[in-house]
């Protein structure tokens, strides 16, 4: 069964938008943890839209359950990963004008600098994955990288509008997982999965984890973070042993 992660990026997005205390994103995530989350999953942006530094720097002391620190492949965030000691590292793409993160990350096009990224966190004891979408070229680069996982993009996916193209969509990620498996990539997945969708990707064999985030928190605000998190559990049990 893969683990499920929760990403509470948007308990911060609240948070901010009156440039106040609360929500917590930290109170959260020890929620969430307490509920079965298996880990906890933060975006630290350029932009610092939603999660602040302090959210990241407090919950590597409070957190109980491996945190999952997604960030640019930049200088700025290298450094304040080396700093900070999360376990676990993504890389992700960003631009300011997005809304949420679109597409993976381009690694073959972008090898050199990710490949020293890899190679400073990795060296340093974090575990670096690569938020890629499932393509074979961004995968055998992936590997090539030394990165010892990667994070396949679920959205194309998650925003199919007719059975035949989310057939196909999910036929491409099965896919992914394999070559990832093939390359000596720990494989997980993530972006846009809700509770309808969550299914027939959790019945792929050989993930390892599961980033959800937007599906769990809307969810929380009907029936608390707790209830949210198992429920989401039990879904991916049920579909993963099926």
């Amino acid at each position: 069964m893969p683990h499920l992660h929760i990403n509470v990026d948007h308990i911060a997005t609240v948070r901010q938008a009156r440039k106040t205390h609360e929500p917590d994103p930290v109170y959260a995530a020890m929620l969430a943890e307490q509920a079965g989350a298996q880990g906890i999953t933060m975006h630290l942006r350029e932009d610092r839209r939603h999660i602040q530094d302090r959210d990241i720097r407090l919950m590597r002391q409070m957190g109980q359950t491996p945190l999952n620190l997604e960030m640019a492949v930049t200088d700025e965030m290298v450094q304040f990963a080396l700093e900070v000691l999360p376990p676990l590292i993504c890389l992700v793409p960003e631009k300011r004008e997005e809304v949420t993160t679109e597409g993976g990350l381009e690694v073959a096009g972008n090898f050199v600098a990710v490949q020293r990224a890899v190679s400073v966190l990795q060296a340093a004891g974090m575990e670096v994955s690569l938020f890629i979408g499932p393509v074979y070229e961004q995968i055998k680069a992936a590997a090539e990288t030394g990165a010892k996982a990667i994070e396949l993009h679920t959205g194309e996916y998650a925003h199919a509008q007719t059975a035949q193209e989310r057939r196909t969509q999910l036929d491409r990620l099965s896919q992914g997982v394999q070559w990832g498996l093939e390359g000596g990539l720990k494989v997980n997945a993530g972006h846009g999965l809700t509770y309808f969708n969550i299914g027939p990707v959790a019945a792929l064999k050989g993930l390892s984890e599961l980033n959800i985030g937007h599906s769990v928190i809307s969810r929380s605000l009907y029936v608390g973070i707790p209830q949210a998190v198992k429920e989401m559990l039990t879904l991916i049990e049920k579909h993963s042993q099926g």
